[in-house]
């Protein structure tokens, strides 16, 4: 029998989470650079810590680019402290309206025009920005189609035998890229109305961002990175395996449940 090519069970993992999931409606936000600010937010906490920090700075009026460039740092510290690391991230948000004003005359349509890989490059030069943050932004906020890998797609990956937990970032997402380019050609989204009804994986209700109209390639990246990160948070917990409950338990190597706790 002929062994499946690691690029057609990714595809086969797209094909079965979305058709139990249906859309993700990633990433919830009301603008672009709510997006961006999310990104650096995230690291290192739980979503709905970010959510009460994006909160706050809503209601402070300063969510937007002047905004955050005008607080002074004290108040911005204090404003996104429930998102943890609250000083390093605050100087980082800092650092990039700068980067954003000086490089693009604080312009996110133009910073957004530049090249994929050169932009990419150059949000990769910023402190505090690794490959998840920058393409993060590039994908959710910029409408680039490159894939986003976190730690529920390495986990994943080695328990169903696809590649080693110290995989290069680059090596996993060039993979995903492979594997999905031809879905984008083929996928289509005939159920958009009971994923915005039944919030199944990972879902957020749709939002401003999520409703975007995107290139077909940047859509398909965009909802598997949200299905993976439905099975990473539901079913393939670092401490507990759930296969048994997970849609994907049929991609399982002979059917064996993984070791965990990696």
């Amino acid at each position: 029998m002929q062994r499946t090519s690691r690029e057609e069970q990714i595809r086969g993992y797209f094909g079965t989470l979305y058709a139990a999931w249906g859309r993700q409606h990633w990433w919830p936000a009301r603008s672009r650079f709510e997006v961006i600010v999310g990104a650096y937010l995230t690291q290192n906490t739980a979503w709905n810590n970010v959510e009460k920090a994006m909160m706050r700075l809503r209601e402070a009026g300063i969510l937007h680019v002047d905004g955050i460039r005008q607080a002074p740092l004290q108040q911005l510290e204090q404003l996104i402290r429930p998102a943890g690391y609250f000083r390093q991230k605050a100087q980082r948000l800092k650092a990039f309206v700068a980067f954003l004003e000086e490089r693009y005359q604080g312009s996110l349509a133009r910073m957004f025009a530049s090249p994929t890989a050169r932009l990419r490059e150059e949000l990769l030069a910023l402190n505090g920005v690794g490959p998840e943050t920058a393409d993060s932004i590039l994908l959710y906020a910029g409408n680039h189609p490159i894939f986003v890998v976190d730690a529920y797609t390495r986990r994943i990956l080695h328990r169903h035998q696809i590649l080693e937990p110290t995989a290069a970032y680059d090596t996993i997402r060039e993979l995903f890229e492979r594997a999905l380019a031809p879905v984008a050609t083929e996928h289509r989204d005939p159920d958009q109305g009971r994923a915005a009804m039944e919030l199944r994986g990972a879902a957020h209700p749709p939002s401003r961002m999520s409703t975007k109209r995107r290139s077909p390639l940047a859509q398909v990246y965009n909802e598997m990175h949200g299905l993976i990160v439905g099975v990473g948070k539901e079913f393939c917990l670092k401490s507990q395996a759930k296969c048994e409950e997970c849609p994907l338990r049929r991609f399982l190597p002979g059917g064996r449940k993984p070791v965990v706790g990696r």
